[in-house]
């Protein structure tokens, strides 16, 4: 007998990859904190979304102690975690039980449990594992849409301050329309100042020359504004 999920699966014809800019997709999940329903849950917050290949496992027991590590960090963003992995909501218990007893960490973030959601954002890449999903990274805005997409492979863990870097980048990307350069914000050139919109017009790009510091008319710093 079929039962819902796998009629669910059956309609998934081909992985999704959700795009920057794209809604997040929408989903109905256990989770080891109760029922999440996401976006609506988060509606407001900035969110981490994030997979792993399998509990048990090594390399995901170090990056789930190291996400929990810097979860008042993240909170500070007004920006929640939620793990996923495609092991079910019995599994995610009993594992996070073990990291309590095992390294004396207690995960405070919800770990959510649905073949579905593999599909949906595109976490199993077939030629890396059939069955266990990468290692993907999804920032999504309070507006509930893709901001950032990371993929790692399932041997590799993440680096969670790159993660937190990058999300200081975007939000102030987001509030201030400035961008970021390579490394900030310890850049080798300008430090953690940030990058002026190119200029669109001779005009602009005079102005941009006496308002701002600029190495040529394309490139232009401001002061970093969070200071």
């Amino acid at each position: 007998m079929t039962n819902n999920v796998d009629l669910e699966l059956q309609e998934l014809e081909t992985i999704n990859i959700p795009l920057i800019g794209e809604p997040a997709p929408a989903f109905e999940a256990p989770s080891t904190k109760g029922k999440i329903k996401f976006p609506e849950d988060y509606k407001g917050k900035w969110v981490v979304f994030f997979s792993h290949p399998a509990d048990f496992t090594p390399v995901c027991t170090t990056e789930f102690i190291s996400f929990q590590k810097h979860y008042d960090e993240f909170k500070k963003r007004n920006a929640e975690l939620l793990g996923y992995s495609v092991d079910g909501v019995h599994s995610h218990i009993a594992w996070v039980k073990n990291i309590k007893e095992k390294f004396g960490v207690d995960i405070e973030f919800p770990i959510v449990a649905h073949p579905k959601i593999a599909y949906l954002y595109g976490m199993l890449h077939p030629s890396a594992d059939d069955s266990h999903t990468v290692r993907s990274v999804f920032i999504i805005d309070p507006d509930g849409k893709v901001a950032a997409v990371l993929y790692y492979p399932l041997d590799n863990g993440r680096n969670i301050k790159e993660i937190l870097r990058l999300l200081d980048a975007i939000q102030l990307s987001y509030k201030y329309g400035r961008a970021t350069p390579a490394n900030w914000p310890e850049n080798e050139i300008f430090g953690d100042k940030v990058i002026v919109p190119p200029a669109d017009s001779l005009q602009k790009a005079e102005e941009n020359e006496k308002n701002f510091e600029c190495k040529d008319w394309y490139i232009c710093v401001d002061e970093n504004p969070n200071k």
